[in-house]
């Protein structure tokens, strides 16, 4: 069917659902980083770095580390959760914001959405701890797909029931709620720089915070826990977590066009909403209020059209699609585990897509994907 509409997929360049897009500095600084020879962990750029991310984001204290999940590890390890705690999560994630829990030997609890924001449901999370018989240590709230989460309320629901509260903002990074950053308003923050994510530095992570202290414990954990001797000393465990020179190279270049990105991602989601503006049956993700999103990934649901079919009309002309993430509360490997749930994240991905956000992409390749969208209703 597609075919007969024109698209050849022999002759079209794969769009990918968020390709890597580099600044133009990135070898420039890597270069410098040979020039130095500091080719492992640690190094100027590592400073500068979380010197960036906290300049763009007001944090006080910010750790380059290998990965997002990593940052969420070392979190759960600074605020001292361990076996037989639980802790809450959305359940509407990647798997990495969860994974960590496991690490830990901690109980996973899965907190479901609000159709309002799509992210994890105040309403639900405040009900869960005036009911539960077990008072959970922290929360691992995910900024979904980019898009901030009711995160003042959930921020202060947390301070009352005193629960930790743990912002993965993997997603997020340039997000804004009421005029400051996701990530800022727990007592961790995280960020990831994975290969899809709206910068890369083809794999890393940030961990951020406003307690000083918690950042210099986790820089410690992160560096194998070695004791201030001469010889390797250690009274405690800890991980190869830091982040290499090299990539903090690319991640300084990239923070440079932070703000383009974040402009360029909202574009493209305008543009999809105003080609499938005339299709009743999509829904586009929502934005709160005093909110501006990244808009990592554009996603939607189909009322009456099967998401299967439109991924599979995609990829005859060689466009990237994936669907909603499936909920953790419904994963065979969380299959005891506690959950809150309405069926909100359950609906959402039974009908939900996310579409190519790519911010090399064009105005015209954005048309191509929603007529073929279109021709899938």
């Amino acid at each position: 069917m597609q075919r007969d509409r024109g698209y050849k997929m022999s002759q079209n360049k794969r769009i990918f659902l968020s390709a890597p897009h580099m600044s133009g500095n990135e070898l420039k600084y890597i270069e410098k980083v040979f020039e130095s020879n500091y080719i492992a962990p640690l190094g100027e750029y590592v400073n500068k770095f979380e010197d960036s991310i906290k300049n763009y984001t007001n944090a006080s204290n910010a750790l380059a580390l290998t990965s997002g999940t990593a940052a969420i590890h070392l979190a759960l390890r600074i605020l001292k959760i361990g076996e037989g705690d639980d802790v809450l999560a959305s359940t509407f994630t990647f798997i990495g914001s969860v994974n960590a829990i496991l690490y830990e030997k901690a109980n996973p609890v899965f907190i479901d959405s609000d159709k309002e924001s799509w992210n994890l449901s105040p309403k639900l999370l405040n009900k869960y701890l005036l009911e539960c018989d077990k008072k959970p240590k922290a929360l691992i709230i995910t900024h979904l797909y980019g898009q901030c989460a009711d995160i003042e309320k959930i921020a202060d629901i947390c301070k009352y029931h005193g629960v930790y509260l743990i912002e993965d903002a993997a997603e997020s990074l340039g997000a804004i709620f009421n005029g400051k950053h996701t990530g800022t308003f727990g007592d961790f923050g995280i960020y990831s720089f994975n290969g899809n994510k709206i910068l890369t530095t083809s794999g890393g992570g940030m961990l951020v915070s406003n307690n000083k202290d918690w950042i210099e414990k986790a820089k410690f954990y992160s560096t194998q826990a070695k004791e201030p001797f001469i010889h390797y000393e250690h009274l405690e465990y800890g991980y190869n977590y830091r982040m290499s020179n090299i990539l903090a190279a690319i991640g300084v270049g990239q923070m440079e066009v932070i703000e383009d990105r974040v402009a360029k991602k909202r574009e493209i989601f305008d543009w999809y909403k105003e080609y499938l503006s005339d299709c009743d049956e999509i829904t586009m993700m929502p934005e709160l209020p005093n909110t501006r999103g990244n808009r990592w990934l554009t996603a939607m649901t189909f009322e009456k059209t099967d998401y299967n079919k439109v991924m599979l009309a995609l990829e005859t002309i060689n466009v990237e699609s994936r669907p909603l993430w499936k909920p953790m509360h419904i994963q065979p490997l969380f299959v005891d585990a506690k959950k809150y749930v309405d069926g909100t994240s359950e609906d959402l991905f039974g009908k939900g897509l996310c579409v190519a956000s790519s911010t090399t992409m064009t105005k015209e390749d954005v048309k191509m994907i929603c007529d073929l969208i279109k021709g899938c209703m």
